[in-house]
């Protein structure tokens, strides 16, 4: 696996951001507002940018800046000596820098004209694209988007093609840049955006909070699967599960997050819950989000509820992103047996000897995924 946020770049300094009980916000001004946002450090942005001194990267989003730096890291770590394998990267938001930038082009031209590379490089398809370019892989390039849940999606997608033959690896994640002035005020429009009067700005899992604390961040998770037993394995995924609900508004979710308690089902049917150390939650500072997301892991679970925990108070929501960094949290404390708890939750059991921890994601429509992993 590689990843680049707010946390770092490589696992130990990730590892020891996790040690932290600091998070990681500050402000942003964009369009002249202050906002508060968890995004890459300046050396981070540095290297990743150093991608645009080649003159076919140099029209790229930082989106697929970041998947292309995060997957030669991980790549690299792999002995997938020839090229075939796949590429599954997706992303909520995709190129919304160049959006924003093309789209304000266009509104104030007289002539109502756009640049040339301004559809090309605005598909969401060009991170996959670009990332499997780059490496030469000659196995298929996928990009979606679904929503916040995407990153895992990507996960199952890759999943899919192995079991069914059509191909023996596939690299899959999910990358974000959306620390921009459109999508921030599209957040702050659904009231779901934290107002920053705290010391821990973005409450997650404090199901005692009296307004949303939800704060967006940046980054690129990536993770290379290959189907069986393998010496070099980080991790070993034993179950998956997926499931939608119902909508009733846009943005919904059930109280008891039916779709949660689906896919935690499905992703946990083969083995025995007491036997999962673990779970890596999806909330991300809302109070139904968080609220919702709890009350289907207590009706999953009943008396054999899990350590809770997440990342979202230290980073934020990454959106696309999310998932693979939730699993990469989890990866990082199977390797080191060590359990990452988070501020609001300091009374709870903290689990030792890990073995299992279970890793949910869900977008906006409900999609949600879980995904079951275990040590080598």
């Amino acid at each position: 696996m590689a990843s680049v946020s707010a946390l770092g770049n490589n696992d130990q300094q990730i590892w020891m951001q996790y040690l932290s009980e600091n998070h990681s916000f500050k402000n942003k001004t964009l369009n002249g507002i202050e906002s508060l946002v968890s995004g890459l450090s300046d050396n981070n942005w540095n290297t990743v940018n150093r991608l645009k001194e080649s003159p076919q990267f140099k029209n790229l989003d930082p989106s697929v800046l970041l998947a292309i730096e995060v997957s030669r890291k991980a790549v690299a770590k792999v002995s997938w000596n020839n090229k075939s394998f796949g590429v599954n990267i997706g992303s909520s938001r995709g190129a919304t820098t160049l959006f924003e930038k093309y789209h304000s082009e266009f509104i104030h031209s007289k002539n109502a004209k756009v640049s040339t590379l301004s559809s090309p490089t605005t598909t969401l398809g060009n991170i996959s694209s670009w990332v499997g370019h780059d490496l030469q892989s000659n196995g298929p390039t996928i990009s979606h988007s679904i929503a916040c849940s995407t990153a895992l999606h990507a996960i199952l997608n890759g999943i899919a093609w192995i079991t069914s033959g059509m191909a023996d690896r596939f690299l899959v994640g999910g990358s974000e840049a959306s620390n921009t002035p459109f999508t921030i005020a599209q957040m702050k429009a659904l009231k779901i955006y934290s107002k920053g009067k705290s010391a821990y700005p973005c409450k997650t899992l404090d199901l005692n909070k009296k307004q949303n604390t939800m704060i967006m961040g940046e980054g690129a998770a990536v993770f290379c699967l290959e189907k069986g037993p393998k010496k070099n394995a980080i991790a070993i995924i034993e179950g998956v599960g997926y499931a939608t609900e119902p909508l009733k508004h846009h943005i919904s979710i059930s109280t008891n997050a039916d779709c949660f308690q689906k896919s935690m089902a499905m992703a946990t049917e083969a083995v025995q819950l007491q036997d999962i150390d673990i779970i890596v939650m999806h909330a991300p500072g809302t109070i139904k989000g968080d609220a919702s997301e709890y009350n289907a892991i207590k009706h999953v679970f009943k008396d054999n509820t899990p350590a809770l925990t997440s990342n979202k108070w230290k980073i934020g929501h990454t959106l696309g992103a999310s998932g693979g960094l939730s699993l990469e949290l989890a990866i990082l404390m199977l390797q080191r047996q060590q359990f990452i708890s988070i501020p609001f939750l300091k009374d709870q059991k903290h689990p030792t000897n890990l073995k299992k921890i279970l890793v949910n994601a869900v977008g906006f429509g409900g999609n949600a995924v879980s995904l079951l992993i275990a040590l080598n």
